[in-house]
C-alpha cells in the first residue's frame, strides 16, 4: 500500500514540474504578387498576397495580428523591448476597416474586436491570409519624437512585419519577411487590370460594323471627386497625424496644410493609382476642437478637405493595461502555486517514508 501511494505522489509531482509542450509551430509568412515572388516596384504601387502559418491563435483573445510593410533593425521585436518609430518603421495608415490597404488587422477568432478586422481571422490552426498595398520604394514614417522620417527601401531592407495587435505583446506572432525592390514595369505606368492594350480593339469592337452618327456629342465622363481622410484617434496636439487621399491625379505633387497655415507638410508624390499617404505633425499649441486639413497642388478651385477634432496635448491620456502584463502576472502566480504544491507533496512523501520506517523499527 505504501509503495502504491509513493508512486502516485511521485507521478503527480513529475506532472507538475514537467515542461509544457509548445502549442504552435514557428510562425512563417509567405509573400507573392501578380508579378511573381516577393517583389515590389520602386515607383508604382504593388499589391502583395501575404499569408501566415504556425501563428498562435487565441480563441476569444483580445486583438490578433497587425500586418505592416516597413523596415526593422536590431532587437526590433516588441517582446524584446523594440518600439515603433525607433526599432521598426512602417507605412502609416488609418486603423479603420476601410483604410488604404497599407496596414491590415487580422483578428483572433471570436475576439471582441473582430468586427474591425480588415485582414480576416487567424484560424484555429494558426493560418491567415490577406493583401498589403505597398506604395513604392519610399515612404514617410513617424519616429519616436513625433516627427517624420523618409524610408528608402532601395537603401535599407524592407518587408512584411507582423506583431501583436491592440496593445497585446505576443512574441510567437512577431516576424519580419524581406522583399526585393525591382522595376516591374520597365519604368512605364502599369496598364489597368483587364484593359486591352492601347490601339488594340477588343473582339466585339472588331466584329461590329462601324456606325457614324453625325454631330453626336460625346458623353462627358464624370471624374471621381478626391477623398481625404485622417487617422482620427491619433489627432492629438504634439503628435503625428497620418492621412490618406484617393482619387487624385497620378504623378501630381501635393502639400497638406492644417487650417490657415497652422502646420504643413509635403510635397507628397501621388501614386499611379491616384492615392497618396503622408504624415503631418500637429503643433503642440493646437487648440482642442474642430480643425481642417486641405491638400494643395491639384487642378481645380476646391482642394480636398477633411474636418476632424484635435485633442489638446495637455489632456491626460489613459493608458490601457496590456493583457500581456496580466498574462505575466498570472504566470508568476501559477509558478508559485506549482512550487508550493511540490513542496507539500514532497513533505507528505517524507512523512510516509518516516512512518514506514518507524513501523518497521517497532515491529
Amino acid at each position: 500500500m505504501l509503495t502504491r501511494t509513493v508512486l502516485v505522489l511521485l507521478g503527480v509531482l513529475a506532472s507538475l514540474v514537467a515542461p509544457v509542450p509548445a502549442a504552435h509551430a514557428q510562425a512563417r509568412v509567405s509573400i507573392s504578387s501578380d508579378r511573381g515572388g516577393a517583389v515590389v516596384d520602386p515607383t508604382y504601387a504593388t499589391t502583395l498576397e501575404v499569408g501566415g502559418t504556425g501563428f498562435q491563435s487565441v480563441r476569444g483573445g483580445h486583438g490578433g495580428i497587425y500586418v505592416f510593410f516597413g523596415t526593422v533593425s536590431g532587437n526590433w521585436r516588441p517582446s524584446k523591448g523594440g518600439v515603433t518609430g525607433e526599432d521598426y518603421f512602417y507605412v502609416p495608415d488609418s486603423e479603420s476597416q476601410a483604410n488604404a490597404g497599407h496596414q491590415k488587422y487580422v483578428a483572433f477568432p471570436g475576439s471582441d474586436t473582430a468586427a474591425s478586422a480588415n485582414g480576416g481571422t487567424v484560424s484555429a490552426a494558426g493560418r491567415w491570409s490577406t493583401t498589403i498595398t505597398v506604395p513604392g520604394a519610399t515612404f514617410q514614417a513617424v519616429d519616436r519624437d513625433g516627427g517624420t522620417r523618409t524610408v528608402d527601401c532601395r537603401k535599407v531592407r524592407c518587408g512584411i512585419i507582423t506583431v501583436g495587435a491592440h496593445g497585446v505583446t505576443n512574441a510567437a506572432n512577431e516576424t519580419f519577411t524581406p522583399v526585393t525592390v525591382k522595376d516591374l514595369y520597365g519604368g512605364k505606368a502599369p496598364d489597368p487590370a483587364g484593359a486591352p492594350a492601347a490601339g488594340a480593339p477588343d473582339a466585339e469592337e472588331a466584329a461590329a460594323p462601324e456606325v457614324v452618327v453625325a454631330d453626336a456629342p460625346a458623353a462627358p465622363q464624370a471624374a471621381a471627386a478626391p477623398v481625404l481622410s485622417v487617422d482620427r484617434p491619433s489627432a492629438v496636439a504634439g503628435r503625428a497625424l497620418s492621412f490618406t487621399a484617393r482619387g487624385l491625379t497620378p504623378g501630381a505633387q501635393v502639400s497638406a496644410v492644417l487650417d490657415d497655415g497652422l502646420a504643413a507638410a509635403g510635397p507628397f508624390l501621388v501614386g499611379a493609382q491616384g492615392q497618396v499617404t503622408g504624415v503631418l505633425t500637429l503643433p503642440v499649441a493646437a487648440s482642442g476642437g474642430t480643425h481642417e486639413l486641405r491638400l494643395y497642388g491639384l487642378d481645380g478651385d476646391q482642394p480636398p478637405v477633411v474636418r476632424f477634432a484635435i485633442a489638446a496635448g495637455d489632456e491626460p491620456v489613459v493608458a490601457a493595461v496590456a493583457p500581456a502584463d496580466h498574462g505575466r502576472a498570472t504566470d508568476r502566480w501559477g509558478i508559485g502555486f506549482f512550487v508550493a504544491a511540490g513542496v507539500v507533496l514532497a513533505g507528505a512523501l517524507a512523512r510516509l517514508v518516516l512512518a514506514r520506517r518507524r513501523g518497521v523499527s517497532g515491529a
